[in-house]
C-alpha cells in the first residue's frame, strides 16, 4: 500500500491477523469475519466521545436555525454585519459553526486505515490474508460483479448485505427526522405583496438519498469492505439511539420519546406548564 495510510493499515493488520488465527480454532471459516465486527465494534466505542460531541454539535445547529435564517435575512445585505451577528450569537451560546464537524473530521483518520485494511487485496506488499476466508462459501476479498454472477449463490450473499444496509440507511432516516426538532414555518412574501406563510422546513430530498450511497458503494468494494459497512453504519444507528434515548445530547437540540429535555434534565410532557406564582411585596 503506497497511501498515506500505508503504515497505520500495515501497523493495524499485524493485530487483527493473529486476532483471526486465534478465534479460527473456535469459529473456523467465520473467524475472519468475526474480527472484522470485533475491531469495528472496538474503534467505534473508542471513538464515542468524539460521536457524541458530533451529535450535540448537529443539535445546537438544528436548534440555532431559525435564528440564523433570521441574521440572514436581516442582514442579507450586510455581509460583514451578518457575520459579526452570528459570530456573536455562537458565542453566546457556547459554540461555533464547527461544532458538529470538527469531531467528525478527527474521527476520520482512524475510520479510514480500518476501511482501507478491509479493502485492499495487498497489504505490506503481501496478499491480505483476511480478504482468503469465505462466508457462506464467498470469499471475502470478492467482488459483487464478479465471480459467478451477481445473481448467483455468489452475488446472493452480497445481495443479502445490500438489503442489511438499506434496512438501517432507512432506520437512519427515520431516526434522522426524529431527532430533528421541528422548525417554525418560514413567512414567505406573495407575488401581491402580502406576506403567506409556508409549510415547516423540509431538509429536503438529498439529506434522505444520501445515506443509501452507502449501498452503491458496497456493490463496488470487496465482500469484506462491505461487512465493514454494515458494523459501522449498524453501530452508528445505535449509537444516535441510545444518546437520544438517555438525554446525552445536548437540551434544545433533538426531541426525546416523550418530549423535550428540561434543563434540569426531566422530559417536559405536552401538558402546558402552571403559571409562575409570585410572592406579593413584603411577604
Amino acid at each position: 500500500m503506497t497511501s498515506i495510510f500505508g503504515v497505520p493499515v500495515d501497523a493495524l493488520y499485524h493485530l487483527v491477523a493473529p486476532f483471526t488465527s486465534f478465534l479460527t480454532p473456535v469459529l473456523g471459516g467465520l473467524a475472519a469475519v468475526a474480527a472484522i465486527v470485533l475491531l469495528t465494534v472496538a474503534v467505534r466505542l473508542l471513538l464515542m466521545p468524539l460521536s457524541l460531541r458530533a451529535l450535540r454539535g448537529q443539535a445546537v445547529a438544528a436548534r440555532l436555525a431559525p435564528q440564523l435564517q433570521a441574521l440572514r435575512q436581516r442582514y442579507a445585505k450586510q455581509p460583514e454585519r451578518l457575520q459579526r451577528e452570528m459570530t456573536a450569537l455562537y458565542k453566546r451560546e457556547g459554540t461555533s459553526m464547527f461544532a458538529s464537524l470538527t469531531p467528525f473530521l478527527l474521527q476520520w483518520p482512524l475510520l479510514s486505515v480500518v476501511y482501507l485494511l478491509f479493502e485492499s487485496a495487498k497489504v505490506g506488499g503481501k496478499p491480505n490474508v483476511l480478504l482468503t476466508s469465505h462466508l457462506f462459501g464467498v470469499p471475502l476479498g470478492s467482488h459483487w460483479l464478479s465471480g459467478a454472477g451477481p445473481v448467483s449463490p455468489h452475488g446472493l450473499v452480497f445481495l443479502v448485505v445490500f438489503a442489511l444496509l438499506a434496512v438501517l440507511c432507512w432506520l437512519s432516516v427515520r431516526l434522522s427526522r426524529l431527532m430533528t426538532p421541528a422548525q417554525p414555518p418560514a413567512p414567505a412574501k406573495a407575488k401581491d405583496g402580502k406576506t403567506e406563510t409556508k409549510g415547516p422546513n423540509d431538509p429536503g430530498v438529498l439529506l434522505r438519498v444520501l445515506p443509501y450511497v452507502t449501498v452503491v458503494i458496497a456493490a463496488f468494494v470487496p465482500l469484506a469492505a462491505g461487512i465493514y459497512l454494515l458494523t459501522s453504519i449498524g453501530w452508528t444507528l445505535a449509537e444516535r439511539a441510545f444518546f437520544w434515548r438517555t438525554g446525552r445530547i445536548s437540551p434544545g437540540g433533538p426531541i426525546s420519546p416523550s418530549g423535550p429535555i428540561s434543563p434540569g434534565g426531566r422530559a417536559i410532557t405536552g401538558r402546558p406548564a402552571p403559571a409562575p406564582r409570585y410572592a406579593a411585596p413584603g411577604r
